[in-house]
């Protein structure tokens, strides 16, 4: 099994690589097609990454992607399955395809929050709501205190 190369974008200008040593396979029967051969061959594949201990990723990098990925984190480990495929070499290009654009979208920056104005519309209907509320408070004091 070869390194796994994740193309460059943001947050990774130069790409990563994350060496084959750190990723770990495991096969398994397929309940997809596969004809007669569904039984008998381990076609699913399933590639693990432990992102908590992986070289491919410097600090900062590695907190945005434990930060994007913590709902499909099992203990730091991020588990890709593929099974789509009746082979089982199409089916682990597809699971590294997989945990690759995970990996390119997980370690990209968030997109900056662009600060709007209110709208004409918005500042009315606020302005309203505070008129409407100091009438409802005005009828509330006791008659005769003006």
């Amino acid at each position: 099994m070869d390194d796994l190369l994740v193309m460059p974008g943001p947050g990774a200008p130069r790409g990563l690589r994350v060496p084959a040593a750190e990723l770990q396979e495991q096969f398994s029967h397929a309940s997809g097609p596969g004809g007669q051969g569904v039984n008998t061959t381990d076609s699913r594949v399933q590639l693990s990454l432990d992102l908590t201990t992986t070289s491919a990723l410097d600090d900062t990098q590695r907190a945005r992607v434990l930060a994007a990925l913590d709902a499909r984190l099992a203990a730091g480990v991020l588990t890709v399955t593929a099974a789509e495929h009746r082979s089982q070499r199409r089916n682990r290009t597809a699971a590294r395809e997989r945990l690759a654009t995970l990996l390119r979208e997980a370690v990209a920056p968030p997109a900056p929050r662009r600060p709007t104005k209110p709208t004409r519309g918005s500042k009315r209907r606020r302005l309203e709501a505070k008129k409407q509320r100091s009438v409802t408070k005005q009828q509330r004091r006791k008659p005769g205190l003006d």
